[in-house]
């Protein structure tokens, strides 16, 4: 029988808490300990029977795990990131990897020169939607691909405004909701080339954003558009199409249209549209959809990691890789106005290619 992979993880808010209660689900795995200085963190931990440490080093330590899930706040993303891999201790990162490309580009570094794997929680990848639509571009189902549209319109409710920091640059829907939607056309449809746009503080006032207009330029020749507003009630977004999330209540709808020139593609429904006989505007289009057997990509992911640190796998999402979503995102905010980056994004370093802004 193989023994279980010891994890511990750094930070043990909600995205901690939903971290463990996978690992203790999953026979392959088993939760060790949890550093996080915060008494309703500690306060949780000890309810769970679990050893609470205050810091991520000294737990390491302690306990010498054999991976370690960081669910710190982003800023903590690194230290806690680089405690692991100083120690050769195989990492998962939530998203995003790092704050700014040059802080990711030192994780990136660090884990090349000790041969420790990191991999990055961009969990919609372990989606079965995700791969279908994946596979229908990269297979050519779809023909060259030539129009991506995106879109995140949501309704937060006002309460969820009330912490400060969500109603500050960089708390807005594009460095916290479109960066998922960017992993995913780069995943699905290839990388991000150019991009431009447009950001508006209109509706409430605050300093950050609460909506966006953006055009993108992807690197296979594709031109695409993605349109977020986190203040109207429009069920066009992942969160409530996917179904992925019990929290939200899913609508049967679509948050992403995908067209090429032998058919067109709308997810997460999975819609083909495609001509059966000679093509034209006047001839009528055929509909299927695409098969797929739904999972949970939670589990799907916290599976792939056990896989990573026994050597079975690479990372399906490494540091590097992840630092290109969070270096389109930050070009999508400072071209458009959005929530200011505090340092540019792309520092001329070729290791990491990203978008570049019109």
């Amino acid at each position: 029988m193989t023994t279980p992979v010891r994890i511990a993880i750094a930070g043990f808010g909600m995205f901690g808490q939903r971290h463990a209660a996978t690992v203790r689900a999953n026979p392959d795995t088993q939760l060790v300990a949890v550093a996080d200085p915060a008494p309703a963190a500690q306060r949780a931990a000890d309810a769970q029977g679990v050893t609470a440490y205050a810091g991520t080093a000294a737990m390491l330590d302690a306990t010498q795990p054999d991976a370690l899930i960081v669910a710190t706040p982003n800023r903590e993303h690194v230290p806690a990131a680089l405690a692991a891999v100083a120690r050769g201790i195989p990492v998962l990162v939530e998203k995003p990897v790092a704050e700014t490309v040059e802080s990711a580009q030192v994780l990136v570094a660090a884990a090349a020169n000790a041969g420790v794997p990191v991999l990055v929680g961009h969990h919609r990848r372990y989606n079965p939607i995700i791969e279908r639509a994946r596979a229908a571009v990269r297979d050519g189902e779809l023909g060259r691909i030539v129009a991506v549209n995106a879109l995140f319109l949501i309704r937060k409710p006002d309460d969820y405004f009330d912490v400060a920091w969500r109603r500050e640059p960089g708390g807005g829907p594009v460095l916290i909701n479109l960066i998922h939607d960017v992993d995913n056309l780069r995943y699905v449809v290839g990388e991000i080339a150019d991009v431009t746009g447009f950001a508006s503080n209109a509706l409430r006032g605050n300093p950050v954003e609460d909506a966006c207009a953006v055009a993108l330029r992807f690197g296979n020749g594709a031109l695409g558009t993605a349109l977020l507003s986190d203040g109207t009630p429009a069920p066009w977004s992942w969160e409530l199409t996917s179904g992925e999330a019990a929290m939200y209540p899913q609508r049967v709808d679509n948050c992403y249209l995908i067209s090429g020139t032998h058919g067109a593609l709308a997810v997460p429904t999975l819609t083909y549209w495609h001509y059966t006989g000679t093509p034209g505007w006047t001839a009528p289009l055929e509909r299927r959809t695409l098969a797929v057997e739904h999972a949970d990509p939670q589990v799907r992911q916290l599976a792939h990691f056990v896989r990573v640190v026994r050597g079975e796998e690479l990372p399906r999402i490494d540091a590097a890789d992840a630092a290109r979503t969070l270096a389109t995102t930050l070009a999508i905010a400072r071209v458009a106005g959005a929530s200011p980056v505090p340092s540019p994004a792309f520092a001329g370093d070729t290791s990491v290619p990203a978008a570049m802004p019109r």
